[in-house]
């Protein structure tokens, strides 16, 4: 075996350790635990979730099961790990479903942040604007559901303080997001709440470069990497599942702890 393999164990015994907690709440609380997520059972059999057969609706069905259930043992009080500067993550990599010369080029001077639905205020908003609200700063673990993880440095608007701010329905059961990349995505209003969950500007002291999501992207620290979308376009607010790029081909659409 390479000198660089047991580096590689040691360290997935320590991003493991990180989230032993969460696990073993969820193997505690979680009576299906000896089962495979829907999303890997998509990606085990080959199955595309949106063909009609009979399996894929059996399928579908578990999915959706399964999002009820992690939602309900989900704690909004319950903090992700985080770690000091020296535990970043250098370089950080590039994660997108296009390679990294695809990153849109948005010019920040005209962007707009869109909002809508059950909102009392629709008004757009600029980047200055968005700066001018209170900021955040996490060092967080990304983990993405390929296998690898990375810890980055991130800096912007928790997401509790945009909603309240825009007169969003709090009550509501989802947050959906649209991207300059063609991207969406969306999560349920509890961790849109949660105290971690925040709309991000910069990458560690500087803006977001374009690879990583400028203008704003959103960084989720309790959910899986696909759940952090990139170069948002629009938020709204609604009470209808608004699905996900991954999600609507067979990943999970709760994929957190």
């Amino acid at each position: 075996m390479s000198a660089s393999k047991p580096a590689a164990a040691r360290k997935t015994r320590i991003v493991l350790a990180d989230h032993q907690p969460q696990i073993e709440r969820l193997q505690r609380r979680l009576f299906l635990r000896s089962s495979l997520s829907i999303g890997a059972l998509a990606m085990l059999s080959g199955c595309n979730m949106q063909d009609n057969d009979s399996f894929d609706k059996v399928l579908w069905a578990m999915s959706r099961w399964n999002d009820r259930v992690q939602g309900w043992l989900f704690d909004r009080n319950r903090l992700a790990p985080t770690y000091s500067a020296r535990d970043i993550t250098d370089p950080f990599p590039f994660n997108a479903f296009y390679p990294e010369f695809d990153a849109p080029d948005i010019d920040g001077s005209t962007y707009r942040l869109e909002v809508s639905g059950l909102v009392s205020d629709k008004r757009s908003w600029n980047l200055d604007q968005l700066r001018a609200l209170p900021q955040a700063s996490q060092i967080t673990r990304h983990i993405c559901i390929e296998g690898w993880s990375a810890i980055g440095q991130w800096r912007g608007v928790p997401f509790r303080t945009f909603l309240e701010r825009i007169g969003a329905d709090l009550t509501a059961q989802y947050v959906g997001f649209k991207c300059a990349d063609r991207y969406y995505s969306s999560l349920d209003m509890a961790t849109a709440l949660h105290p971690q969950t925040q709309l991000t500007l910069d990458f560690g002291n500087a803006p977001l470069p374009a690879k990583y999501g400028y203008p704003l992207k959103l960084r989720v620290p309790t959910k899986l990497g696909f759940k952090n979308p990139k170069h948002i376009a629009a938020i709204f607010v609604t009470n209808t599942n608004p699905g996900g790029y991954w999600e609507d081909q067979g990943y999970n659409w709760f994929s957190g702890l």
